[in-house]
């Protein structure tokens, strides 16, 4: 007996645009969701039930043009598919588990088009859809919005760090220094609003920690000689 499975219908990634061929504004629209994806990598090192992804089109059906987000974040899929990866997010092939996070990073002005966008997401079932304006003047919005989605709308949450259960960070932002670039950056956050030390500050603390022992070492080592004896002795 033939049994249909539609599942079986639908195009592959392989066979899906991986793109909407939009360039995007300015670097800061990679270099963002790149800083929040090496932390992620850091911090989430021994799981593989994560995946995220900057720039990449997000199919959710076949009829449908790809939403692309600067950056997204999925829970509950595989770390890495293959050695090549993902070209495209396709929620058929990922058991229609959409993202619960999706970034957008407004390069000059906040228009209509972050609206539509929003209503994508709600009807997609993203659990929060967050808005970073770098540029933006706090007069009427605030630089960073992060939407909570509550019975199919959007609500926005308050504060500069905002906390998110079900992913188990928060989000926020404030100044530091990523690939030698020094301004304000998103970070995640614990629940206790500590920010996540970024790879690049881990190697730091790493250095001067060992530079920190090899100092004590060689203070050590001085003041044994000084008392005539010889640590080779020891």
């Amino acid at each position: 007996m033939f049994h249909y499975n539609p599942l079986e219908c639908l195009p592959s990634s392989a066979e899906l645009p991986d793109s909407d061929d939009t360039p995007v504004d300015n670097e800061l629209q990679i270099l963002i969701p790149s800083l929040l994806l090496s932390i992620l990598t850091s911090i989430w090192q021994t799981r593989e039930d994560w995946f995220f992804g900057i720039n990449m089109g997000i199919y959710y059906a076949a009829s449908t043009p790809a939403i692309v987000p600067d950056g997204f974040l999925s829970l509950g899929v595989e770390r890495f598919i293959g050695e090549n990866g993902r070209s495209s997010y396709v929620m058929w092939e990922e058991d229609g588990i959409p993202p619960i996070f999706t970034l957008e990073i407004v390069s000059q002005s906040y228009n209509y088009a972050y609206e539509q966008k929003k209503l994508d997401n709600a009807q997609l079932g993203v659990l929060y859809y967050v808005i970073y304006a770098p540029t933006r003047l706090r007069r009427k919005r605030q630089r960073l919005e992060v939407y909570h989605l509550v019975d199919g709308e959007y609500i926005l949450q308050s504060g500069d760090k905002v906390w998110m259960p079900e992913v188990g960070l928060g989000i926020g932002h404030e100044r530091g220094i990523y690939q030698g670039i020094t301004r304000e950056w998103l970070y995640w956050y614990d629940e206790n609003g500590r920010r996540y030390s970024t790879p690049e500050e881990l190697a730091t603390a790493r250095q001067q920690q060992l530079e920190e022992t090899q100092n004590q070492l060689q203070e050590l080592l001085a003041k044994l000689q000084q008392k005539g004896i010889d640590p080779n002795n020891l």
